[in-house]
């Protein structure tokens, strides 16, 4: 039987603050809070995981450079690129970080087959890549047994920006987007595809969102008869 999982479609949110509400989140929930996706884009932003090297951020310029608590290097995030956050109980789900990694990757494989294009995930470098170029980079943190961060797929973003940096702390690691490939390719169009795929393939079913009381229940460990985890 499929769990249920709540998607959401927060639109274009800036990074800092959604980082800082997945946190609360997590911090949060309890062994009853459902399982949550939340799809989005961010303003231009670079971002530097646990062990990010800040030299490997060559020319921020005017770029706001955040370091953050997830796993991964430097990255950029922009318009045009579909960011997939799953705030998932592992432990629930029976999953580890390594079969979210999995999930996440093979997902974006699958997404790309609709589009007639050929991609793999690379064993020493998590992420997604199209003939040598990275199409989606992955960066998780795991908490108390559950996950925040995620995956960022590259649709019609200027890519201009990863020229500033390092990519995920490889010199000159070529980037590419959909868009390139399959001109017209737009996140709105690539976000059902991919959120389809992702939940297909770890099992998972979308639920409604729970109203404000259930949710606030569910975060005090109360549980609730529509949205407890099945």
């Amino acid at each position: 039987m499929s769990r249920p999982v709540i998607l959401r479609n927060l639109g274009r949110v800036d990074f800092e603050p959604t980082w800082r509400q997945m946190q609360a989140f997590t911090e949060q929930r309890s062994a009853e809070t459902p399982d949550e996706i939340w799809a989005l884009e961010h303003p231009p932003v670079f971002t530097l995981g646990l062990n990010g090297d800040p030299a490997h951020v060559l020319a921020a310029g005017n770029v706001p450079v955040v370091a953050t608590d997830r796993g991964g290097q430097v990255t950029y995030h922009g318009p045009g690129q579909l960011v997939v956050y799953p705030l998932l109980d592992l432990r629930r789900l029976k999953l580890g970080i390594r079969d979210l990694v999995t999930a996440l990757e093979e997902s974006v494989v699958m997404l790309l087959a609709d589009w007639g294009i050929e991609a793999a995930p690379r064993p020493d470098a998590p992420g997604v890549y199209v003939a040598g170029e990275k199409i989606a980079s992955i960066g998780l943190r795991v908490r108390r047994g559950a996950s925040y961060h995620g995956i960022a797929i590259n649709v019609d973003l200027d890519l201009t920006p990863f020229g500033c940096i390092n990519p995920c702390g490889y010199r000159d690691l070529a980037m590419t987007r959909i868009a390139t490939l399959r001109p017209g390719a737009r996140v709105e169009s690539v976000r059902p595809v991919y959120l389809a795929a992702l939940l297909r393939r770890l099992g998972l079913e979308a639920a409604p969102a729970p109203s404000r009381r259930e949710a606030a229940a569910s975060r005090a460990g109360v549980p609730t008869s529509d949205h407890s985890p099945r």
